[in-house]
C-alpha cells in the first residue's frame, strides 16, 4: 500500500483544518466605533458586536472605541474623514443620530457613510401614572386636542425618538404638533421620578425602560408603537385605538464612505452571518432586544425615509429650521 511521507500528510491535514476554519475569522480584523460614551445603547450594541463576531469565528479580532459628543456628530465626523475606503472599519449608530445630526446642522451627514445593516430595535410606550384619570390612548388625544399646551410629556433628550413621538402623536391625532409641552430629561431616573409624582401628564420612553413599573402597577401603558401587540403583553398599540402612531428606536451599523463593492459585499455577508449565530441571539435576549435585520438596499432604503421622516417632524415642531 502506498504511504504519504509524513511532512505530506502534515501538510495535508494543515490544509483541511485551514479550509474547515471560517473564512471570515482568517480575514476580518475588525475595528469599531461606537460615537457614544461607555455605558450607553450604542456602546452595549458595539461592544456586544464584538463578541458575538468573535466567538461565533466571523472575525478574528475586533477593536471598539468610543467616540462621544454631541449625539453621534462628533463620531461620525471622525469616522467619514478617517475611515474613509477602509475596509476593515464599521461604526455603530442609531435613530437618535439622525435627530442630532438635523439640530447640529451637521456638515457630515448619514447620506456620506455606507449604509450595512439595521440590528435591533425597540418599541415605545407611552405611559402615566396609576392615578391618572387619562385611561386610553384616545383619552390622551382627547386632552392634546382641548389643549394641547396642558398636557406635559417627559422623556430623554430634545430631539431624540421620544422628543420626535411625542409630535407624531399629537399630528396623529389632529393638534399642532408646533405647539407640544415637551419636557426633556438627561437620565431614566429623572422622568421616571417626575411622571410617579404627578409632575407630568405622561411619559415616553422604551418599554424596556418602564417594564417594571407597568407590571407593579405603578404606572399604566396606554400604548405602543409596534404595529401590532407584542407577544405576551395586553398592552394596546396605537394603531388599534385609531392612532396612526409606529415607531422604534432602531440602531444599526455603518461602513465608511468610498469602500469598495466587495468590501462592502465582505462587510456585510459578516454582519448576517453575526446576526444568524447562536451567539447574537443570546445576547439579543439577555439584553431584550428586538432582532430588526434588515440588509442590503432594503436597509440603505429605509435610512433614507427615516431621514426625511425625522427631519420633518423636528421642523414640524421648530427644532429644525426649514
Amino acid at each position: 500500500m502506498f504511504q504519504f511521507p509524513a511532512r505530506l500528510a502534515g501538510a495535508a491535514v494543515a490544509l483541511t483544518l485551514a479550509a474547515a476554519t471560517p473564512a471570515f475569522a482568517q480575514q476580518l480584523e475588525l475595528k469599531l466605533m461606537a460615537p457614544a460614551a461607555p455605558g450607553g445603547g450604542w456602546d452595549q450594541t458595539a461592544r456586544s458586536m464584538q463578541q458575538a463576531l468573535v466567538a461565533s469565528g466571523v472575525a478574528r479580532s475586533v477593536q471598539v472605541t468610543n467616540v462621544p459628543g454631541a449625539g453621534g456628530s462628533v463620531g461620525i465626523a471622525q469616522f467619514v474623514n478617517g475611515a474613509k475606503g477602509d475596509g476593515n472599519q464599521l461604526m455603530v449608530n442609531g435613530f437618535v443620530m439622525v435627530g442630532a445630526l438635523a439640530m447640529n446642522k451637521s456638515p457630515v451627514t448619514l447620506e456620506q457613510v455606507t449604509p450595512i445593516a439595521r440590528l435591533t430595535e425597540e418599541i415605545q410606550v407611552i405611559v402615566v401614572p396609576a392615578n391618572s384619570p387619562i385611561k386610553t390612548a384616545q383619552d390622551l388625544a382627547t386632552a392634546v386636542k382641548t389643549d394641547i399646551a396642558k398636557v406635559t410629556f417627559a422623556g430623554g433628550s430634545a430631539g431624540g425618538v421620544d422628543h420626535v413621538m411625542a409630535a407624531l402623536f399629537a399630528a396623529a391625532v389632529g393638534a399642532d404638533a408646533k405647539k407640544i409641552n415637551y419636557i426633556p430629561f438627561s437620565g431614566g431616573g429623572e422622568s421616571l421620578a417626575a411622571i410617579l409624582g404627578g409632575k407630568v401628564t405622561a411619559g415616553i420612553s422604551g418599554l424596556s425602560e418602564y417594564e417594571g413599573q407597568i407590571k407593579s402597577g405603578k404606572l399604566r401603558a396606554i400604548g405602543v408603537t409596534s404595529e401590532q401587540r407584542i407577544a405576551g403583553s395586553d398592552i394596546p398599540t396605537f394603531k388599534e385605538q385609531g392612532i396612526d402612531l409606529v415607531i422604534a428606536n432602531w440602531r444599526s451599523v455603518v461602513a465608511p464612505p468610498g469602500i469598495t463593492p466587495e468590501q462592502k459585499k465582505t462587510l456585510s455577508d459578516a454582519v448576517e452571518k453575526m446576526v444568524k449565530s447562536d451567539a447574537w441571539k443570546e445576547i439579543l435576549k439577555q439584553k431584550g432586544w428586538e432582532d430588526a435585520y434588515l440588509g442590503g438596499d432594503a436597509f440603505a432604503d429605509f435610512l433614507k425615509k427615516e431621514i426625511v421622516r425625522v427631519t420633518d417632524v423636528l421642523k414640524s415642531v421648530g427644532l429644525v429650521k426649514s
